[in-house]
């Protein structure tokens, strides 16, 4: 691994997330809400360490990112981001322990949504809009933001995009990887502007859609209301905040083919209609199974169960009812879109519709081999043949996954959770997702968890949005055997 290389980029990384500090800098500035001091200092204090590290290291030859290093640059930038992130909420004194202040940082940008706030409204705006601000950064990747400007460091991003992109299969859309990159904000600022102005439309104060929208694109959750989207009650809001949350939980390539004129790219993709179909399906659920023990009106039960389902299959984690009382049947459903998530190539988390397509296909597959044992079988996926490389990154990718989540709930009940509770918890976490079940439910939040609990799901959000191998790798001693 080319330890130098490395330490330069995570210093421009660094920096540019105190830039970042700058929008709530100056919204602190303009309201007059007694933190421009608290968030000057963060941004001096994050940019002079990334300038620092950069100046130190930067001197060498080395240019070319090999896989190591493109693992150690995803998974090391991630978790030094989490921590510079907590910097405002500490010096601000909205958020006084380091552990809780880390917890909501890397929450925020491993588009989590999991909160230990217990009054949210309190904050101050510019704080509230720097948590908004973390969620819609994380949302398409700080490492896939670098890539756009790696070319001024003249250093080649694909390590870093296979590295970081949510997805079993790199999607590339142009030829240089920067320029997929940028194509890929591109279209993420495009329905960021949309939303807000759809919101705001609708007489959301143009804060409160901002903030909503930062963190509705990115399958977040965070919202600078308590009681989530709840608060507002309204029909209108829940409707967009739902096409957009879908929106997030398709792959980005399907809609930048659509914006250039392919307007059946989303019918053409087999992941996409049953994604779609997924949600339709668990949506019809939902509403028959609350329709008169919850609700008294078929619109109600259709409009939240639409709301609910949408928003935890895409991993967002708003709320608009609490979930945690409806029925069983309804809230094991929810528990299932926790694991399904959203499609490969979105900012959604989860296991992701094309993993659990593959692993479908291909046990129906071995279950006709067994019929038929002399037939030649291809497993395929929208008419291509799948490589055997990637079914088996997938098999053993389900099997970490499975197996971490099992580790973490049983070390989170050895902590005093109960285990609705435990279990809830790591599935919201390690799927980022963010509200779960009990303890951690939809009207509750993070701040009872016991310490070590926290950091327990701090490192569940961390593999999770990196997709556990980023993470894992890097605990392997051959890793860093030469």
């Amino acid at each position: 691994m080319h330890l130098r290389l490395v330490l330069r980029l995570l210093g421009i990384l660094v920096f540019f997330l105190g830039v970042s500090m700058a929008a709530p800098l100056l919204f602190s500035l303009i309201r007059g809400d007694g933190n421009a001091a608290a968030l000057a200092y963060s941004s001096l204090i994050t940019c002079v360490i990334g300038l620092f590290v950069f100046v130190i290291f930067g001197k060498g030859h080395q240019t070319h990112l090999n896989h190591r290093d493109g693992i150690a640059i995803v998974a090391l930038g991630w978790a030094v981001a989490g921590l510079v992130g907590a910097i405002p909420f500490i010096l601000s004194g909205s958020i006084k322990s380091v552990t809780d202040a880390c917890f909501e940082s890397i929450s925020g940008f491993s588009t989590t949504g999991a909160s230990i706030l217990t009054d949210i409204e309190k904050l101050p705006e510019s704080i509230l809009l720097w948590r908004s601000i973390i969620q819609w950064i994380g949302g398409m990747g700080i490492i896939v933001l670098s890539i756009a400007i790696l070319p001024f460091l003249s250093v080649g991003g694909m390590q870093l995009y296979k590295a970081e992109i949510p997805s079993p299969v790199v999607d590339k859309l142009k030829p240089r990887i920067s320029d997929t990159a940028r194509t890929l904000w591109k279209v993420y600022i495009l329905f960021t502007a949309l939303e807000i102005l759809l919101l705001a439309a609708g007489g959301m104060s143009l804060f409160d859609a901002v903030n909503h929208t930062f963190c509705t694109m990115p399958t977040g959750g965070f919202s600078p209301k308590n009681g989530s989207i709840a608060h507002y009650n309204s029909p209108y809001f829940d409707g967009v905040i739902i096409v957009f949350m879908l929106i997030a939980g398709i792959n980005f390539s399907l809609h930048y083919r659509f914006l250039r004129g392919d307007f059946k790219s989303f019918l053409k993709n087999s992941e996409c209609r049953v994604f779609l179909g997924l949600v339709a399906f668990f949506i019809l659920a939902v509403t028959i199974n609350i329709y008169g023990p919850v609700y008294d009106s078929l619109g109600k039960a259709f409009r939240h169960a639409s709301f609910q389902v949408s928003s935890i299959i895409t991993t967002t984690g708003f709320v608009t009812a609490d979930y945690g009382k409806w029925p069983f049947f309804s809230q094991k459903i929810l528990i299932l879109c926790m694991f399904l998530g959203g499609m490969a190539g979105s900012t959604g988390g989860g296991l992701k519709t094309m993993r659990i397509m593959l692993l479908a296909k291909h046990t129906y597959q071995e279950i006709f081999k067994i019929i038929h044992p002399h037939a030649v079988t291809s497993l395929k996926l929208g008419g291509k043949a799948v490589p055997s490389d990637v079914l088996n990154s997938i098999w053993g990718f389900t099997f970490l996954a499975l197996a971490l989540f099992v580790a973490a709930t049983l070390a989170m009940a050895g902590l005093g959770l109960d285990m609705i509770s435990a279990f809830s918890s790591v599935a919201a976490c390690i799927f980022n997702v963010g509200p779960g079940l009990g303890l951690v439910g939809p009207i509750h939040n993070y701040s009872a968890v016991p310490l070590a609990g926290k950091w327990i799901l701090v490192f569940c959000m961390l593999v999770g949005r990196l997709e556990f191998y980023t993470v894992i790798i890097l605990l392997i001693p051959e890793y860093w055997r030469k």
